[in-house]
C-alpha cells in the first residue's frame, strides 16, 4: 500500500522543501488521518501510541497559520512535562526553519521565571508550556493569549491524570473562542471525552491503530507469586542483560522497593515517581538517557512523554489497570528498526488485567516459566557510562560543545569517549565512559571552560 505524500498537502512549497530536507517524504498513518482536517481549520481529536508523529500533526497546522510579521502568541501547546515542552519545541523549531523569525519559547516550571517573562516582552508567535506554569505566567499577566488561533493539548490524558484539569480549564477559557482545538491523548477515557465536550466545536475523531508489531516487539507473560515479584524482576535483568531497562510499577511504593531491592543485587537504578523535584527528575532522566544508570523504575504518570531511544527492555512489574496502557508501555522498546522486548509478571490478583489485555490484542499470550530466566554469562552488570555534572549551565551561557572542546582538544579524550552533554539553566550532566570517566574529570578541574572553573563531581 502506497503511504500518501506530504507534498499532496495544501502546504507553501517552503513548508515542503523543509520537510523533504528534514526526510519527511511520507506521512504516518495519524498524520495522514489528521493534517488534511488540520490544515481545513478543524477541531481535531486523534489518539494515537507515542512515536506514532503527532507532534509534527499539530506543528505543520499551527505553523502553516501562523502570520510572522506579527509578535503575538498565535499557538499554544500545552504539555505535561517540562522535556516532552522541550521536546516538541525543538520539533516545532526545526520545521519552521523555513519561514523567517518565528519565535517559540518555552514556558516550564523548574526554571526562573523573570528570564520567561523577558522572552514574552519581546514577542513570540507560539508558546509551548506547561499548566502550572503557564497558570502562573497568566495570573501575573506576563501572558497574553487574545491572538491564539491555534490551541494545542498534548498528552491530554496525562495532564488529567497529573491533576491539572483546572489549569487546563483555566488557559483554554483565557484564549479566543473562535480559534481552532487539537487534542492530542495515547487513551481516551470518559474524563476526557467530558473535557473535550467542554471546549470543542465538533472534533473530528482520529485514531489510528494502537497495537504493535509482533514481529518487531516479543512479548512474554510470566505467573508468578505475590511475594516473588521484585526478586523476578532481578532475575530477568540477569537473564537478559539489557544496556537499558524500564521497569512500570502502578504505585510509587512499588518503584521505591523495586531499586532499593536492585541496588541491593548489585543493578544500577534509579525511581521515577510523581512529587520529585524538577532537578532530581532531570538529574533521573540524564542518567538514564546517557546510560549511566541501567532500570528506570518508574509509575506510568512520570514515564508518559519521555522520548527514550534504544531500549532494549520493557518489565511490567504490575500488570497495567488499562489494556490501552499495556500498549503503550510495550511500545517503547522496538522503535525504528530495532528489535525490542516485553516481560509482564502476573500475579493471581492481576488475572483479570492480563486477559484484558488478551481481549485488547486479539491474540493468546503467551507465557514463559520463570525457571527459564537464568543468569547469562558475564560480570555486574554495569552501566557503561558515569555521570559527570558541572555546576555550571546555561546561565552561564556553557554549550555541548565548550565542554566536548574542552575534552578532547590537544591530545585530550577521543570524542567517541563522550556520551550525551545535557545542559539545563544551572548545571551540565555528561556521560563518560566508564574507563575514562576519572582521567575526564581531572582534564577539567585542571584546565578551565571557557576561561572559568567549575566545581564538578560524579553524580551516583
Amino acid at each position: 500500500m502506497n503511504k500518501a505524500k506530504f507534498s499532496s498537502l495544501s502546504l507553501p512549497q517552503n513548508l515542503l522543501s523543509n520537510l523533504d530536507s528534514l526526510g519527511y517524504h511520507s506521512m504516518t498513518p495519524i498524520q495522514a488521518e489528521s493534517l488534511p482536517a488540520i490544515l481545513d481549520g478543524r477541531d481535531v481529536i486523534a489518539q494515537a501510541k507515542t512515536g506514532s508523529g503527532k507532534t509534527a500533526a499539530f506543528a505543520l497546522g499551527l505553523i502553516n497559520s501562523l502570520n510572522p510579521r506579527w509578535f503575538g502568541v498565535q499557538a499554544l501547546v500545552l504539555c505535561p512535562t517540562r522535556e516532552l515542552a522541550d521536546q516538541v519545541a525543538q520539533e516545532i523549531r526545526r520545521l519552521a526553519r523555513a519561514i523567517d523569525n518565528i519565535k517559540v519559547i518555552t514556558l516550564c516550571g523548574g526554571t526562573p521565571m523573570a528570564p520567561q517573562r523577558a522572552s514574552l516582552e519581546h514577542g513570540a508567535h507560539i508558546v509551548v508550556g506547561t499548566p502550572g506554569r503557564l497558570q502562573d505566567h497568566l495570573f501575573r499577566e506576563s501572558l497574553n493569549l487574545s491572538g491564539v488561533k491555534t490551541l494545542v493539548l498534548d498528552e491530554a490524558d496525562r495532564m488529567v491524570d497529573m491533576g491539572f484539569i483546572e489549569e487546563i480549564v483555566g488557559i483554554v477559557r483565557a484564549c479566543p473562542r473562535q480559534r481552532q482545538t487539537l487534542m492530542f491523548s495515547a487513551t481516551y477515557p470518559d474524563n476526557i471525552r467530558k473535557l473535550a465536550e467542554q471546549f470543542m466545536k465538533n472534533p473530528q475523531q482520529v485514531k489510528v491503530e494502537s497495537l504493535h508489531d509482533d514481529s518487531k516487539i516479543e512479548q512474554w507473560f510470566y505467573e508468578i507469586d505475590p511475594d516473588q515479584r521484585l526478586d523476578v524482576v532481578a532475575r530477568a535483568l540477569q537473564s537478559v542483560r539489557p544496556s537499558s531497562a524500564l521497569a512500570f510499577c502502578n504505585t510509587k511504593l512499588r518503584c521505591k522497593e523495586l531499586v532499593a531491592e536492585l541496588e541491593q543485587a548489585g543493578f544500577s537504578a534509579l525511581a521515577l515517581y510523581g512529587e520529585l523535584e524538577q532537578r532530581d527528575r532531570d538529574q533521573i532522566l540524564a542518567r538514564f538517557a546517557n546510560k549511566s544508570t541501567t532500570v528506570l523504575v518508574a509509575t506510568d504518570v512520570a514515564a508518559r512523554g519521555l522520548d527514550i531511544k534504544d531500549l532494549d527492555l520493557v518489565i511490567n512489574v504490575d500488570v497495567a489497570h488499562d489494556p490501552e496502557i499495556h500498549i503503550h508501555r510495550i511500545g517503547r522498546t522496538g522503535r525504528g528498526d530495532k528489535h525490542g522486548l516485553a516481560l509482564t509478571l502476573v500475579s493471581p490478583s492481576d488475572a483479570r488485567r492480563a486477559s484484558a489485555v488478551e481481549e485488547y490484542q486479539k491474540a493468546p499470550l503467551i507465557w514463559g516459566e520463570v525457571s527459564e530466566l537464568k543468569p547469562a554469562p558475564g560480570g555486574p552488570l554495569l552501566p557503561p557510562m558515569l555521570t559527570l555534572e558541572i555546576g555550571g549551565g546555561k546561565r552561564d551561557k556553557l554549550r555541548p560543545g565548550d565542554i566536548l572542546g574542552a575534552l578532547t582538544g590537544e591530545g585530550g579524550i577521543a570524542g567517541s569517549q563522550v556520551g550525551k552533554i545535557m545542559v539545563f539553566e544551572f548545571c551540565t550532566f555528561v556521560a563518560l565512559e566508564r574507563g575514562i570517566a576519572q582521567q575526564a574529570m581531572e582534564r577539567l578541574s585542571v584546565g578551565k571552560i571557557k576561561a572559568k572553573s567549575y566545581k564538578m563531581r560524579f553524580v551516583s
